[in-house]
């Protein structure tokens, strides 16, 4: 006892060792055994206590850590999508500005259709996941009915076509319901000419 307990420099050193070395069995036993039974209710209520507050205080800082990793990691998934959305457009601009041969900043259907006879231009649309296969149905996916596209029209046309098959088949859904509904339009403004015509 007088070697763990005998000054009160000891007893802070011994308290201090039984907290973090893990063999706080030996420091407590001695008392226990012969001084009163009662310091092992001490004992037992100390090392409950500091256990549960270093295990809450790690776990603590173990959550903190992974919450910034996360963040971190978001941060960059948006910063790499942003930064491949960028080269991806830029790409596209590459190739609208070699396939526009007038120079007019828009793309003809005659032009687009002389670029498509190349085949290094169907490849490079292909490394763009674009389907070059059918350049007609391409160009009518793009065009907005006017047989020429321009520069943000071609960007934002192939962005949106960019993936695999079944994104394509969408958007040529949408295309031909909108040419639909400008017929019906169409069709419904000359039934009521005819109509005024008649009741006149």
């Amino acid at each position: 006892l007088a070697r763990y307990y005998g000054t009160s420099s000891r007893a802070v050193w011994t308290v201090f060792e039984l907290t973090f070395s893990g063999g706080w069995p030996n420091y407590a036993r001695p008392l226990v055994e012969h001084l009163h039974p009662g310091f092992a209710l001490f004992f037992l209520l100390y090392i409950t206590c500091v256990t549960f507050a270093m295990f809450r205080i790690i776990t603590a800082l173990f959550l903190k850590e992974t919450l910034q990793a996360a963040s971190c990691d978001v941060e960059n998934s948006i910063k790499e999508k942003m930064q491949e959305k960028s080269v991806y457009a830029q790409k596209l601009l590459d190739f609208f500005n070699v396939a526009d041969s007038s120079g007019d900043g828009f793309l003809s259907w005659d032009e687009f259709q002389e670029v498509m006879q190349d085949e290094r231009v169907r490849a490079y649309l292909a490394t763009l996941e674009l389907d070059a296969q059918q350049s007609e149905t391409l160009f009518e996916l793009l065009d907005d009915g006017e047989r020429k596209v321009s520069v943000d029209e071609f960007v934002r046309g192939a962005m949106r076509l960019k993936g695999q098959a079944r994104s394509q088949d969408v958007i040529a859904i949408m295309h031909d319901c909108a040419k639909m509904m400008r017929k019906i339009d169409h069709v419904s403004f000359l039934l009521k000419e005819m109509r005024s015509q008649t009741l006149a």
